[in-house]
Protein backbone atom coordinates (compact mmCIF):
# COMPACT_ATOMS: atom_id res chain seq x y z
CA UNK A 1 0.00 0.00 0.00
CA UNK A 2 3.07 2.24 0.68
CA UNK A 3 4.55 1.48 -3.06
CA UNK A 4 1.42 2.48 -4.08
CA UNK A 5 0.94 5.75 -2.14
CA UNK A 6 4.65 6.59 -2.99
CA UNK A 7 4.14 5.87 -6.98
CA UNK A 8 0.92 8.23 -6.67
CA UNK A 9 3.06 11.00 -5.50
CA UNK A 10 5.40 10.89 -7.98
CA UNK A 11 2.51 10.30 -10.54
CA UNK A 12 0.96 13.72 -9.38
CA UNK A 13 4.22 15.72 -9.25
CA UNK A 14 4.90 14.57 -13.22
CA UNK A 15 1.26 15.66 -14.16
CA UNK A 16 2.07 19.11 -12.18
CA UNK A 17 5.67 19.37 -14.02
CA UNK A 18 3.56 18.50 -16.85
CA UNK A 19 1.23 21.97 -17.00
CA UNK A 20 2.66 24.09 -19.77
CA UNK A 21 2.23 27.83 -18.07
CA UNK A 22 4.87 29.13 -20.62
CA UNK A 23 2.37 28.07 -23.41
CA UNK A 24 -0.88 29.34 -21.28
CA UNK A 25 0.69 32.90 -20.30
CA UNK A 26 2.34 33.54 -23.84
CA UNK A 27 -1.19 32.75 -25.28
CA UNK A 28 -3.02 34.80 -23.05
CA UNK A 29 -0.66 37.59 -23.70
CA UNK A 30 -0.31 37.63 -27.10
CA UNK A 31 -2.35 34.49 -28.72
CA UNK A 32 0.83 33.34 -29.93
CA UNK A 33 2.20 29.86 -29.65
CA UNK A 34 4.90 29.37 -27.73
CA UNK A 35 6.38 25.95 -29.47
CA UNK A 36 6.42 28.33 -32.54
CA UNK A 37 9.04 30.85 -30.96
CA UNK A 38 13.07 30.94 -31.31
CA UNK A 39 13.53 27.35 -29.35
CA UNK A 40 9.95 26.31 -29.09
CA UNK A 41 10.51 25.17 -25.32
CA UNK A 42 7.74 26.60 -22.66
CA UNK A 43 10.16 27.81 -19.93
CA UNK A 44 10.85 31.57 -19.18
CA UNK A 45 13.29 32.30 -21.17
CA UNK A 46 11.47 31.14 -24.13
CA UNK A 47 8.58 32.78 -23.00
CA UNK A 48 10.72 36.23 -22.86
CA UNK A 49 11.25 35.99 -26.12
CA UNK A 50 7.57 35.57 -27.22
CA UNK A 51 5.77 38.03 -25.06
CA UNK A 52 8.29 39.98 -22.93
CA UNK A 53 9.97 40.13 -19.63
CA UNK A 54 6.59 39.99 -17.70
CA UNK A 55 5.52 36.95 -19.60
CA UNK A 56 9.03 35.47 -18.66
CA UNK A 57 8.82 36.36 -14.89
CA UNK A 58 5.15 35.39 -14.45
CA UNK A 59 6.06 31.66 -16.33
CA UNK A 60 9.36 31.09 -14.13
CA UNK A 61 7.34 31.82 -10.89
CA UNK A 62 5.12 29.16 -11.88
CA UNK A 63 7.58 27.06 -12.79
CA UNK A 64 9.69 27.40 -9.41
CA UNK A 65 5.99 26.57 -8.00
CA UNK A 66 6.25 23.10 -9.77
CA UNK A 67 9.51 21.77 -8.37
CA UNK A 68 8.56 23.79 -5.15
CA UNK A 69 5.38 22.15 -4.94
CA UNK A 70 5.95 18.79 -5.57
CA UNK A 71 8.28 18.68 -2.43
CA UNK A 72 5.18 20.14 0.17
CA UNK A 73 3.30 17.70 -1.73
CA UNK A 74 5.25 14.44 -0.53
CA UNK A 75 6.80 16.03 2.89
CA UNK A 76 2.44 16.76 3.51
CA UNK A 77 1.97 13.26 3.25
CA UNK A 78 5.16 11.72 5.39
CA UNK A 79 6.14 9.95 2.41
CA UNK A 80 9.88 10.37 3.57
CA UNK A 81 13.20 11.81 2.06
CA UNK A 82 13.61 9.52 -0.79
CA UNK A 83 9.95 10.53 -2.36
CA UNK A 84 10.51 14.10 -1.17
CA UNK A 85 14.06 13.49 -3.40
CA UNK A 86 12.10 12.35 -6.33
CA UNK A 87 9.23 14.16 -6.43
CA UNK A 88 10.94 17.32 -8.24
CA UNK A 89 12.85 14.92 -10.17
CA UNK A 90 9.00 13.79 -11.64
CA UNK A 91 8.30 17.12 -11.62
CA UNK A 92 10.86 18.56 -14.24
CA UNK A 93 10.51 15.30 -16.08
CA UNK A 94 6.93 16.52 -16.84
CA UNK A 95 8.01 19.87 -17.31
CA UNK A 96 10.67 18.64 -20.03
CA UNK A 97 8.08 15.95 -21.41
CA UNK A 98 4.76 16.97 -20.94
CA UNK A 99 1.79 14.81 -21.48
CA UNK A 100 -0.39 17.74 -22.25
CA UNK A 101 1.94 18.76 -25.70
CA UNK A 102 2.18 15.29 -27.63
CA UNK A 103 3.42 16.19 -30.91
CA UNK A 104 3.75 14.09 -34.04
CA UNK A 105 7.31 14.77 -35.81
CA UNK A 106 7.99 14.44 -39.74
CA UNK A 107 9.37 11.02 -39.55
CA UNK A 108 6.32 9.84 -37.83
CA UNK A 109 7.28 9.61 -34.88
CA UNK A 110 5.47 11.40 -31.56
CA UNK A 111 7.30 13.24 -28.88
CA UNK A 112 6.43 14.96 -25.83
CA UNK A 113 7.25 18.66 -25.78
CA UNK A 114 8.62 20.99 -22.84
CA UNK A 115 10.71 22.92 -21.23
CA UNK A 116 14.93 22.77 -20.03
CA UNK A 117 13.92 22.61 -16.39
CA UNK A 118 15.99 25.23 -15.21
CA UNK A 119 13.05 26.70 -13.20
CA UNK A 120 11.14 23.88 -11.64
CA UNK A 121 14.71 22.52 -10.51
CA UNK A 122 15.26 25.74 -8.59
CA UNK A 123 11.99 25.29 -7.18
CA UNK A 124 13.32 21.27 -6.38
CA UNK A 125 15.61 22.79 -4.43
CA UNK A 126 13.76 25.85 -2.40
CA UNK A 127 10.91 22.97 -1.84
CA UNK A 128 13.79 21.16 0.16
CA UNK A 129 15.78 23.75 1.80
CA UNK A 130 14.10 27.26 0.96
CA UNK A 131 17.96 28.82 1.95
CA UNK A 132 19.38 27.36 -0.65
CA UNK A 133 17.31 30.39 -2.93
CA UNK A 134 20.13 32.80 -0.97
CA UNK A 135 22.81 30.18 -2.46
CA UNK A 136 21.60 29.71 -5.96
CA UNK A 137 19.98 32.66 -7.65
CA UNK A 138 22.81 34.72 -6.51
CA UNK A 139 25.97 32.72 -8.27
CA UNK A 140 23.35 31.87 -11.19
CA UNK A 141 22.93 35.53 -11.87
CA UNK A 142 26.35 36.10 -11.52
CA UNK A 143 27.16 33.14 -14.10
CA UNK A 144 23.95 34.20 -16.52
CA UNK A 145 25.62 37.72 -16.58
CA UNK A 146 29.45 36.65 -16.57
CA UNK A 147 29.62 33.57 -18.43
CA UNK A 148 26.60 35.16 -20.78
CA UNK A 149 24.52 32.01 -21.94
CA UNK A 150 21.29 30.87 -20.51
CA UNK A 151 21.96 26.72 -20.63
CA UNK A 152 24.89 27.40 -18.86
CA UNK A 153 23.37 29.24 -16.16
CA UNK A 154 20.42 26.39 -16.07
CA UNK A 155 22.91 23.63 -15.73
CA UNK A 156 24.56 25.27 -12.99
CA UNK A 157 20.99 25.34 -11.09
CA UNK A 158 21.52 21.80 -10.17
CA UNK A 159 25.30 21.85 -9.93
CA UNK A 160 24.92 24.69 -7.31
CA UNK A 161 22.45 21.83 -5.25
CA UNK A 162 24.67 19.09 -5.66
CA UNK A 163 26.97 21.45 -3.51
CA UNK A 164 24.69 23.19 -1.02
CA UNK A 165 23.14 19.20 -0.18
CA UNK A 166 26.51 17.87 -0.24
CA UNK A 167 27.64 20.56 2.11
CA UNK A 168 24.63 20.26 4.15
CA UNK A 169 24.68 16.54 4.42
CA UNK A 170 28.04 16.31 5.60
CA UNK A 171 27.11 18.43 8.04
CA UNK A 172 24.60 16.23 9.29
CA UNK A 173 21.66 19.26 8.83
CA UNK A 174 19.55 16.77 5.40
CA UNK A 175 19.85 13.28 4.21
CA UNK A 176 21.96 12.29 1.61
CA UNK A 177 19.45 11.88 -0.65
CA UNK A 178 18.70 15.85 -1.66
CA UNK A 179 22.12 15.11 -3.17
CA UNK A 180 20.91 12.54 -5.38
CA UNK A 181 18.11 14.96 -6.22
CA UNK A 182 20.76 17.21 -7.62
CA UNK A 183 22.66 14.37 -9.56
CA UNK A 184 18.94 13.68 -11.10
CA UNK A 185 18.27 17.09 -11.55
CA UNK A 186 21.45 17.35 -13.47
CA UNK A 187 21.00 14.53 -15.88
CA UNK A 188 17.74 15.38 -17.04
CA UNK A 189 18.95 19.41 -17.75
CA UNK A 190 22.29 18.05 -19.72
CA UNK A 191 19.82 15.78 -21.66
CA UNK A 192 17.40 18.30 -22.60
CA UNK A 193 20.19 21.12 -23.11
CA UNK A 194 21.79 18.96 -25.97
CA UNK A 195 21.35 21.29 -28.74
CA UNK A 196 22.73 24.10 -26.85
CA UNK A 197 25.57 22.01 -26.22
CA UNK A 198 26.56 21.14 -29.49
CA UNK A 199 26.03 25.31 -30.28
CA UNK A 200 28.55 25.51 -27.10
CA UNK A 201 31.00 23.37 -28.81
CA UNK A 202 30.32 24.74 -32.74
CA UNK A 203 30.76 28.73 -31.00
CA UNK A 204 27.44 29.87 -32.37
CA UNK A 205 25.17 29.67 -28.74
CA UNK A 206 23.62 32.85 -28.32
CA UNK A 207 25.29 35.13 -25.75
CA UNK A 208 23.31 37.37 -23.17
CA UNK A 209 24.71 39.87 -20.38
CA UNK A 210 27.42 42.21 -20.25
CA UNK A 211 29.14 40.18 -22.78
CA UNK A 212 26.31 40.06 -25.33
CA UNK A 213 26.57 43.89 -25.19
CA UNK A 214 30.39 43.98 -24.99
CA UNK A 215 30.07 42.32 -28.31
CA UNK A 216 27.47 44.45 -29.69
CA UNK A 217 29.85 47.34 -29.15
CA UNK A 218 32.99 45.90 -30.84
CA UNK A 219 30.67 44.75 -33.99
CA UNK A 220 29.40 48.37 -34.06
CA UNK A 221 31.05 50.69 -36.93
CA UNK A 222 33.33 53.60 -35.09
CA UNK A 223 31.99 57.66 -35.32
CA UNK A 224 35.12 58.13 -37.75
CA UNK A 225 34.32 54.80 -39.45
CA UNK A 226 30.64 55.71 -39.88
CA UNK A 227 32.05 59.23 -41.30
CA UNK A 228 34.51 57.41 -43.82
CA UNK A 229 31.50 55.44 -44.94
CA UNK A 230 29.18 58.66 -45.49
CA UNK A 231 32.10 60.28 -46.84
CA UNK A 232 32.38 57.40 -49.85
CA UNK A 233 28.62 57.08 -50.03
CA UNK A 234 28.41 60.64 -51.04
CA UNK A 235 31.08 60.22 -53.78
Amino acid sequence: MQILSEIGILLVAYLIGSIPFGLLVVKWKTGKDIRLVESGRTGGTNAMRAAGLGAGLLTAAFDILKGAGSVWLARAVGAGAWIEALAPVAAILGHNYSIFLPERKEDGRWRLRGGAGGAPALGGSIGLWAPSSLVILPLAALIYFGIGYASVTTMSVAVLSIAVFTVRAALGLSPWQYVLYGVLAEALLVWALRPNLQRLAEGTERLHGWRAKRQQKGTRPSRNSRAALSQNSAK
